[in-house]
């Protein structure tokens, strides 16, 4: 367990933030979904126009 200088454990001493938590996980699944989603389409682009 990971303790402080003042001897608290970080549960202690930063309590979970949980809608801002939420906020993280949504944009963090939002950015996977975008940036696979432009993956595939340059993907896509580069079959039809380099080969």
């Amino acid at each position: 367990m990971t303790m402080t200088r003042e001897g608290r454990t970080m549960a202690e001493h930063s309590p979970m933030d949980y809608a801002e938590h939420e906020k993280t996980y949504k944009l963090f699944i939002a950015m996977t979904k975008w940036g696979t989603i432009g993956v595939v389409v340059l993907l896509a682009l580069m079959a039809v126009f380099l080969l």
